[in-house]
C-alpha cells in the first residue's frame, strides 16, 4: 500500500499529463496483448462491459486509443493504442520505474533482483487465484501466462 501510495504522489507531483489508473491500466493489457475487444479487456480485468465501455470511452476522446477491424477477421471492433498512448504509456512506465529506483536505491543489486522474483511469483500466484493470468515475457522470451 505504501509504495502504491508513492507512485500516486509521484504522479501528481511530476505532470499533469500522466495517465490516470485505469487508463494506464487498459493500454499496459492491450499493449501485451495487442489489439482487443471491450468484451476481451472487460473479462481480463473482471469488470462490468459498462464500466470498460466508460474508462475506452476516454481513451478514445484523448487520443490514446483507436478502433480498428479485427486481424483475426471477428465481428467485433478492437482497440489499438495509437501513437500518443504509446508514447503516454512508455513515459508513465519510466516515471513508475524512477520512483522504485528510488526507493530501492540503497538495495544491493541481489536484493533488487530477489524482489522482482518474489513480486513475480506474488503476482502469478494472485492471478491463478482470479484466473486471469497476464500476458508477460516469459525468461526465454517467449509470451506466457
Amino acid at each position: 500500500m505504501l509504495l502504491s501510495r508513492h507512485q500516486v504522489l509521484a504522479r501528481r507531483e511530476r505532470d499533469p499529463e500522466r495517465l490516470d489508473r485505469s487508463a494506464y491500466l487498459l493500454l499496459s493489457r492491450i499493449d501485451a496483448q495487442g489489439p482487443m475487444s471491450i468484451g476481451e479487456l472487460a473479462e481480463a480485468f473482471g469488470l462490468d462491459t459498462s464500466t470498460v465501455n466508460r474508462q475506452t470511452a476516454a481513451l478514445l476522446r484523448c487520443g490514446l486509443a483507436e478502433r480498428v477491424a479485427d486481424p483475426d477477421g471477428g465481428m467485433a471492433r478492437k482497440l489499438r493504442i495509437t501513437g500518443e498512448g504509446g508514447r503516454r504509456l512508455t513515459g508513465d512506465r519510466e516515471v513508475n520505474r524512477s520512483c522504485l529506483a528510488r526507493v530501492v536505491a540503497d538495495w544491493s543489486p541481489e536484493e533488487v533482483r530477489g524482489l522482482e522474483e518474489v513480486l513475480l511469483r506474488l503476482n502469478r500466484s494472485a492471478e491463478a487465484l482470479e484466473g486471469r493470468h497476464w500476458p508477460r515475457p516469459e525468461p526465454d522470451g517467449t509470451c506466457g501466462t
